[in-house]
């Protein structure tokens, strides 16, 4: 654990603003930092928990006046994915900031405060029989903004889109104090949708992310898994190509794999009964090869096993064009065998997943990263790392080749936030 290298200037910062911050938001909330709001080895100097996008502002503003970097923070399930922040001397957090402020269900939109669970979110809309299709890890501890700052979706990806095609609007709070709004809650309105798809995945780099406006989906009638048990890698790859090229409509396609397990794939329908029984017969006449065996409980959930498991470990987030998975998942099975390590993995029909490495030494899991990483990269695809030990963190970015937007990245950073006030360097290539 350590402190920003500057810790004589951020002292002096924080006795400068400690005043002004305690007449934002109150004596009560704020408290200095714990042993629990370490991020990667960084103990933050306190923690602000403001009540409303004004205060955010304002917070921001004395932060970024007294030379304090600010680490914003929702419900802390992701806090460690990332690169070790250079420095942080505040947190910011979006606790207070937790309301559904409306759902107008006629519109199909709702707009959601940062600091909303997840969970409590979708419990809100069900009451008129709606969703925000979406499945996020973790849903009942994970928040809204956490969501889009790290840009975390699921299975649904394949049926209704990324977590950019769900935003129709968004408000930020600028390092300076500038408060930024983008969209409406109109579905057809267009205008704005820039700032949202910044905002998405930017890992709370640009602005602190305050509220949301999601568009809307109805909760299905019904919903129906199947899942098939491959005998190998080419009748695993073969049969998801196969229900890609199809006219099926899946609401989900997923692959679980690992060095000890076969191959299995969980296909998801939703709909009224008739659709799903005909999406099923047509299924199981092109699962020829495969066997059909009985889903497990929580099978959506799968990718939630992969934080659990032996130490050290490593948790990827891979992408790569749909026809490179079944050459990738070769690699996996190959390197690991050569250096002795053990995997699973959860992979999305779309061409993203989650992978776990396990390894007796941290130097020997970097190792495999790299390999695998090069693999990817080679082909047009990424792998970055969302957990593992600090000595791995140590030897090689988490995000991975920047590629050519690089440069366009950099300069969106000294735009939105010129001083690099929130979260330095956790981004890619340091930003």
């Amino acid at each position: 654990m350590s402190t920003p290298p500057s810790s004589g200037t951020a002292i002096a910062g924080i006795e400068a603003a400690l005043g002004d911050l305690r007449s934002i938001v109150g004596p009560e909330h704020i408290r200095p930092a714990m042993l629990d709001d370490v991020v990667d080895g960084v103990l933050p100097h306190m923690v602000v928990e403001p009540a409303n996008e004004q205060e955010v502002a304002r917070v921001l503003k004395v932060a970024t006046s007294a030379g304090l970097r600010v680490m914003p923070r929702c419900g802390g399930t992701k806090m460690g994915w990332g690169n070790p922040p250079r420095a942080g001397e505040l947190i910011v957090s979006m606790r207070r900031m937790n309301r559904v402020v409306e759902h107008a269900f006629g519109d199909m939109t709702a707009t959601v405060e940062a600091g909303c669970n997840f969970q409590q979110l979708q419990d809100t809309l069900s009451e008129h029989g709606q969703r925000v299709a979406l499945d996020p890890l973790w849903p009942d501890r994970a928040t809204v903004g956490g969501i889009l700052a790290v840009n975390d979706s699921g299975p649904l990806r394949v049926r209704f889109g990324s977590l950019r095609d769900l935003i129709i609007g968004i408000t930020l709070v600028l390092p300076d104090g500038t408060v930024a709004k983008s969209g409406g809650k109109v579905v057809k309105n267009v205008a704005g949708y820039d700032l949202p798809k910044l905002a998405t995945g930017s890992l709370g780099t640009l602005g602190v992310i305050t509220q949301v406006i999601f568009r809307l989906h109805t909760t299905p009638r019904e919903v129906r898994t199947l899942t098939f048990s491959a005998p190998d890698v080419k009748t695993m790859g073969a049969l998801m190509l196969a229900i890609q090229a199809s006219k099926l409509v899946p609401t989900g396609v997923q692959l679980r794999a690992g060095h000890s397990s076969s191959f299995e794939i969980d296909v998801r329908f939703e709909g009224t009964r008739v659709g799903c029984d005909a999406q099923t017969e047509q299924l199981l006449r092109m699962a020829s090869g495969t066997t059909r065996v009985d889903s497990p409980d929580g099978v959506w959930n799968a990718r939630e096993s992969l934080w659990s498991g032996n130490s050290p470990a490593a948790v990827c987030k891979f992408t790569l064009l749909p026809t490179e998975l079944q050459p990738f998942v070769t690699q996996i099975g190959t390197v690991s065998a050569q250096k002795h390590t053990t995997w699973r993995l959860v992979a999305q029909a779309v061409g993203t997943g989650l992978l776990r490495l396990e390894a007796l030494h941290a130097d020997v899991l970097a190792d495999v990263l790299q390999a695998l990483r090069g693999g990817l990269e080679r082909h047009g695809g990424s792998l970055s790392i969302l957990s593992c030990p600090p000595e791995v963190k140590s030897k090689m970015d988490v995000w991975g080749r920047a590629g050519d937007a690089l440069s366009l990245m950099r300069s969106v950073k000294a735009q939105f936030d010129p001083t690099s006030v929130l979260n330095p360097g956790r981004f890619i290539a340091g930003i």
